[in-house]
């Protein structure tokens, strides 16, 4: 099930950056030099055979004068509803001292964060025994 929603989402990425490249009239090859990615890349994104970086769409969007953030979305990285303003997701993906690696680690703890905070939101609260009111010290058994 996440599997084919992974490939879905890298086909309509696809689809997407072959319709702004050719809205752009720019080559395959053309793209990939101005990306600075190799042409095969870039076409195995373009088929959906591939699910490039941030880092790499953020390139692709530069060159094709489009909104990265907008790449970002397509290919699963942003949620639409997280406005594009203030969100974790952006400022991860925009900070030029971490490295692809490290941004995806720091995505993916963040991501974790959030799914547990949902679970615990639509899980009912746990009723805790009330404490003593002489509290738990031990007794002196002399």
């Amino acid at each position: 099930m996440v599997k084919a929603k992974v490939t879905e989402t890298v086909g309509a990425l696809g689809d997407y950056l072959k319709e702004q490249r050719t809205q752009s009239r720019l080559s395959l090859r053309q793209l990939a030099e101005q990306a600075g990615v190799s042409n095969p890349y870039l076409s195995q994104i373009e088929r959906g055979l591939r699910k490039p970086s941030a880092e790499v769409l953020q390139q692709i969007a530069k060159a094709l004068r489009i909104s990265a953030e907008q790449l970002y979305i397509r290919a699963g990285i942003l949620s639409p509803d997280d406005g594009v303003g203030g969100s974790v997701e952006l400022a991860v993906l925009s900070d030029t001292g971490l490295t692809e690696r490290q941004k995806q680690s720091l995505l993916d703890v963040y991501a974790s964060f959030l799914a547990l905070n949902e679970a615990d939101a639509a899980s009912p609260p746990v009723d805790l025994p009330e404490s003593s009111s002489q509290g738990d010290a031990p007794t002196d058994p002399s």
